[in-house]
């Protein structure tokens, strides 16, 4: 088998450990980055589209499970995210959008349609204001999704140079 197959499951067991128990310690005003995602838009970049959908819709699946969340608002959520971000994978594009400051972009674009998808079938309230909604858990969520994803992209940069 690949590693290339396998390397995903490596990275998701770590990933989603550090999620449930180290994020929630960094929330500002009950808004966490989602680590999972940036994981999917990494690999849907590098391998390509219906290996980031697959990734995706895997990962999700496992973290509805792990953590109790509905079963497939998830698997729903990142399947999007990964065909969304699958854009951007190329054989001229991958090296522009996966460590550049680009990366961060494609993150954001595929947080914001992770996010509005999951927010519509897990945390719709009647009482809210749907715009409301929106930005508390789309678009916030989404910008520190992205501000996190900078990391990827510094991290591979900086040890390159040293």
């Amino acid at each position: 088998m690949k590693l290339k197959y396998v390397l995903p499951l490596f990275v998701f067991i770590p990933v989603v450990l550090i999620q449930l128990t180290v994020i929630p310690f960094v929330a500002i005003q009950e808004v966490v980055p989602n680590l999972i995602l940036i994981a999917v838009v990494y690999f849907s970049i590098s391998n390509g589209q219906i290996f980031g959908t697959i990734t995706g819709a895997s990962y999700g699946l496992l973290f509805d499970l792990i953590s109790g969340n509905l079963v497939g608002s998830h698997m729903l959520s990142k399947t999007v995210a990964g065909f969304v971000a699958g854009y951007f994978s190329g054989e001229t594009r991958r090296e522009k959008y996966l460590y550049t400051y680009s990366f961060t972009l494609v993150v954001l674009l595929s947080a914001l349609a992770d996010a509005m998808i999951f927010s519509f079938f897990s945390v719709i309230d009647f009482n809210t204001n749907f715009l409301m909604a929106l930005f508390n858990h789309a678009l916030l969520p989404s910008i520190y999704t992205s501000i996190v994803s900078i990391l990827v992209v510094v991290i591979p940069y900086k040890r390159a140079f040293d």
